[in-house]
């Protein structure tokens, strides 16, 4: 299944053997970086993408390629939303289930990192707030959308490794913040995320896997100063026996696609991936940088994850 795809594979490479034609793709963060390939990858081999935005007007400008490059019936269709607003994000989601058409593929993609310390407008901590919390509720209230052989894809991190997730103290009431550990927390969170949803939602047909899209310089890294990343790309080099490489943003938006669309759904369901391929379960330190690490992935983590988040949002699904 791993042997064909690696590291270096491209979303053109993936996806070169597929037709999509008919099929309906929901992406979010649609407007820079990996959303931005991705819609473009999928709409050029036939899919109907909706790209789920904070800012239509900046969303316009950035998919304007996209558009030409649609296929075999594939096309762009961009809509609001604020995933750090949950009346956004319930709007966004009304009316899309209003419309009625069904999905073949969510893919959760647009996030925050690294962001200073504050709050979305729920009064939760940004990143938990607007990597997790967000998507849980978009994505549980659009589950109805899902038939049997979708899928959700949720774009987790390496960054997993910095944090598990603290069910009490989620907003860093009594906790000191950083930067860093907030975001590890919200990316087990998208990792724990999957493990639930896919567990949930099995038995009908539809799953649910996270990835580690790899170190991609993007607008994700906005809140942090060059020097910053530089040393941070400097840990990332030096870390793991193969060391480092920066992936390009086609390679960075692989992962997604593979497990999405070419990845047996009963290989990834339930599991978090990395260079197109089902991720190894790893102890360490933060230093240890690739594959998983068992917090991430654990049921019962899982199910405590989720209930907290169903308390927070004030909604049970």
């Amino acid at each position: 299944m791993s042997g064909q795809f690696g590291a270096a594979s491209t979303t053109d490479e993936v996806l070169a053997s597929l037709d999509l034609s008919g099929q309906r793709v929901l992406v979010t963060g649609a407007s820079a970086g990996l959303g931005v390939e991705t819609a473009r990858a999928l709409a050029a081999r036939g899919a109907h993408v909706v790209g789920a935005v904070r800012d239509l007007a900046k969303a316009e400008r950035a998919t304007a390629e996209v558009r030409t490059q649609t296929a075999n019936g594939g096309g762009l269709e961009l809509v609001e939303l604020d995933l750090a607003s949950l009346a956004s994000v319930r709007a966004c989601a009304e009316a899309l289930l209003a419309k009625g058409e069904t999905f073949d593929v969510i893919i959760a993609n647009a996030g925050v990192m690294a962001a200073p310390f504050g709050h979305t407008t729920d009064g939760f901590e940004t990143q938990f707030g607007t990597n997790h919390l967000g998507h849980f509720v978009l994505i549980n209230r659009l589950a109805p959308l899902l038939k049997a052989g979708s899928r959700v894809v949720a774009l987790s991190s390496a960054g997993h490794r910095f944090a598990n997730v603290d069910l009490d103290d989620p907003n860093f009431e009594t906790t000191e913040y950083t930067p860093f550990g907030a975001y590890g927390r919200s990316k087990t969170a998208n990792a724990l995320f999957a493990v639930e949803f896919d567990r949930r939602h099995r038995e009908r047909g539809v799953r649910a896997t996270a990835v580690h899209p790899g170190g991609i310089q993007t607008e994700l890294s906005r809140h942090m100063s060059q020097a910053d990343l530089d040393a941070l790309i400097a840990q990332l080099e030096a870390a793991g026996p193969a060391g480092f490489q920066m992936k390009t943003i086609p390679q960075g938006a692989a992962t997604s696609v593979w497990a999405g669309f070419v990845a047996p759904a009963d290989a990834v369901g339930g599991r978090y991936c990395e260079d197109c391929h089902v991720a190894p379960v790893k102890e360490g330190d933060v230093s240890v940088r690739d594959g998983v690490r068992p917090y991430a992935i654990d049921p019962a983590n899982a199910a405590a994850l989720w209930a907290k988040s169903e308390e927070m949002v004030g909604e049970t699904f």
